[in-house]
């Protein structure tokens, strides 16, 4: 299991011990994007293993705690969500089932009320089939807090970008896992609770972020007129301009790394645009 957390202490002290409840044989790696709090040493004494690092990496810390992992696969969560007991032990014998999977999304259910989110919901309908060789509906995107991967697929293609950061990082995992002949499926037998919490978080800056990462995905992965339409659509609005103009200032960061998908992983992900 692979927390990334920064200054979450009172939240990440709930889910450790939400996951060593759950009676899963799993060990739990958490990674300290530079907290100021006592996250690291409340991670240490539910006895996980911690890695504490000098700068927030974002979503690429997570990247750590998979090297690090000695298992074929790892679960995800985030300092605010955890997997219902059982269910990373029926993921480990489901990925060993179909060898070409390289990740499973779990069904989230959202708070107290156990309300389904509106991300698992979609993937339940996406229309992109389900292969005989995946053990659910196929799909191009989900929720990082509540996937398990294959480490060498993961490894393979990288694993989450340091320059995305997070909000809207799974994009690009996704699109590369997909290009390098990966399947990714939907399992809702697979049940992960997520409690979001109500502090540090800034809506209008997480669509600019949102915004911000399309961009840079569109540029990285997706045909030169998507990211011209999505740019367009971007410029209509205050969050939209203010996260064009972040990915304007990281695009050197990005600019020589474009490697377009495939024309069918390009035609499944275009599959999805209204959806």
């Amino acid at each position: 299991m692979a927390v990334a957390t920064r200054d979450r202490a009172a939240e990440l002290r709930r889910s450790l011990a939400e996951h060593t409840a759950t009676g899963d044989a799993a060990p739990v790696i958490v990674v300290d994007n530079a907290s100021a709090d006592e996250t690291a040493a409340i991670a240490s004494v539910a006895g996980a293993r911690v890695i504490r690092l000098s700068r927030d990496l974002g979503a690429a810390a997570r990247n750590l705690a998979v090297r690090e992992a000695g298992t074929r696969y790892v679960a995800f969560a985030d300092d605010d969500s955890w997997w219902e007991p059982g269910a990373l032990d029926r993921a480990v014998e489901i990925m060993d089932a179909h060898p070409r999977a390289a990740l499973l999304a779990a069904r989230v259910l959202v708070g107290e009320q156990e309300r389904p989110d509106p991300v698992s919901e979609a993937m339940a309908r996406a229309p992109l089939g389900r292969p005989a060789d995946l053990p659910g509906p196929s799909v191009l995107g989900f929720l990082a807090c509540s996937v398990i991967v294959r480490r060498d697929a993961f490894l393979q293609v990288g694993g989450f970008s340091p320059v995305l950061r997070f909000g809207g990082e799974e994009e690009l995992l996704a699109l590369d896992l997909a290009a390098a002949g990966w399947g990714l499926a939907y399992v809702p037998e697979l049940v992960v609770h997520h409690h979001p919490s109500p502090h540090g978080r800034d809506p209008a800056a997480r669509r600019r972020r949102e915004v911000r990462n399309r961009l840079l995905t569109a540029w990285l992965r997706r045909p030169l007129p998507v990211l011209g339409h999505q740019l367009l659509t971007a410029l209509a609005g205050a969050d939209g301009r203010r996260g064009a103009l972040a990915a304007v200032r990281a695009f050197p960061a990005v600019a020589r790394a474009r490697r377009p998908v495939p024309p069918e992983v390009e035609a499944a992900r275009a599959a999805l645009a209204d959806y």
